[in-house]
């Protein structure tokens, strides 16, 4: 089977163009695939896969693609709203957005949007888009999803999508020879990506601040782009921690300079909210080392088992909880090893990368072929096991739902 894939790669600096650089290296060895290219003509193919994010520099292009020629979609984020601004009032094509919000909102929604473009009110994909997803311009096109989490497979439900969706998990990257950075703290907490609101670093740096009163060795290991509204610098000053020796700031680093990073940290923190339906590539790197992790309570990062990573719930306790989270992983350094190991089985046994592009395959020839595959696929699963006397079907009739047979 022949399958057009679609996607940003490096040098792009995105989630998405690592994560398809590491899938390709394994989906190349079971199946045909053409890498479309940006501004070139479509590759002929048997089904075309689109990987499909919220920004619009790196995506539009794609759901331009899937406009032409519906195929699978993998929906890393559910939340599209900045993706659909940039490809309609970006464009200029008022009417486009328009309908987009009317589609999420009907009437109500159609009159947001005309406050938005009246500079009437605030843009929305700053501060509602987890209200207005605007995912139906592409669930549309969609002749079937792939999606990460429990979360993006109900919100796609909920939104009226009826096609075929597969679960498949974020595969972990193998690890790499890594040289731990000379990086210093005891301990030394780590948080990697964007520093924005939405990223909590506001409540993290005042929980940072009353552990470092308690443990004065303690580190921050800041690494990511500063959002252009967001002003570290003050924020630092006004919890007295600017100038001093607690925070380590690093900007966009590349993989080689993050993996080494990760691996002096003993606590990594990996807050989210509003979370667009993503799953974190950072978290599972993380999780890869055996670091233990501190996450949000929303989204994918609540589907995380406990033993792997402590949640914080988005309350008006956040705070004082992620303090005292932090507090327990300071003072235990069992309680480390005990989440690193955990860490570390839980992404050999859920994330694994050739268990990931077999589902991926499995997924691909079934989008492919529909009914008629998935009939073929059963009645050669239940000869097989019906030739070796293979009686509790059990757990095999598990694995054929993980990637959307016999339903």
């Amino acid at each position: 089977m022949r399958v057009a894939y679609y996607s940003p790669l490096p040098p792009e600096r995105s989630g998405i163009a690592d994560y398809s650089a590491l899938l390709l290296s394994a989906l190349e060895n079971r199946l045909e695939i053409v890498v479309a290219r940006r501004g070139r003509k479509a590759p002929a193919a048997d089904v075309a896969l689109y990987h499909v994010g919220n920004d619009p520099g790196h995506h539009a292009w794609i759901v331009d693609a899937l406009d032409r020629r519906p195929g699978v979609v993998v929906l890393h984020e559910f939340v599209l709203h900045h993706l659909i601004a940039g490809m309609t009032i970006g464009r200029r094509n008022a009417r486009g957005y328009l309908a987009a919000m009317e589609r999420e909102g009907g009437v109500p929604g159609r009159l947001l949007g005309l406050g938005v473009l009246d500079n009437l009110l605030p843009l929305l994909w700053e501060t509602r888009p987890e209200d207005f997803p605007l995912s139906g311009t592409v669930l549309d096109k969609a002749t079937a999803l792939i999606v990460h989490s429990r979360t993006v497979e109900r919100h796609a439900r909920e939104d009226g999508y009826e096609g075929r969706i597969f679960r498949i998990a974020h595969p972990a990257w193998p690890l790499p020879r890594i040289e731990r950075a000379d990086a210093e703290g005891s301990p030394l907490i780590g948080c990697f990506g964007n520093l924005n609101m939405n990223k909590r670093i506001p409540q993290l740096l005042e929980a940072f601040a009353g552990l470092r009163s308690r443990y004065a060795d303690a580190r921050l290991l800041l690494v990511g782009a500063q959002a252009e509204r967001f002003d570290l610098d003050r924020r630092l000053e006004r919890l007295g921690l600017a100038g001093s020796d607690a925070i380590h700031r690093e900007d966009y680093v590349g993989e080689p300079r993050m993996w080494s990073l990760m691996a002096a940290c003993d606590v990594c923190v990996n807050l989210r909210s509003p979370t667009m339906g993503e799953t974190s590539g950072s978290a599972i790197r993380v999780l890869s080392l055996g670091k233990p992790l501190v996450v949000s309570d929303v989204g994918w990062f609540a589907e995380l088992p406990d033993d792997v990573a402590l949640k914080i719930p988005v309350d008006e306790y956040e705070t004082r909880t992620l303090a005292a989270a932090l507090e327990l992983l300071a003072a235990s350094p069992q309680a480390r090893t005990a989440m690193g190991a955990a860490a570390r089985a839980y992404v050999e046994r859920e994330h694994d990368l050739d268990r990931v592009a077999e589902q991926y395959a499995a997924a691909l020839e079934l989008a492919a072929g529909g009914e008629a595959v998935d009939d073929a696929v059963l009645h050669e699963v239940a000869a097989a096991a019906a030739a070796v006397g293979l009686e509790d079907v059990t757990e095999l009739g598990e694995r054929l739902r993980e990637v959307g047979v016999g339903d």
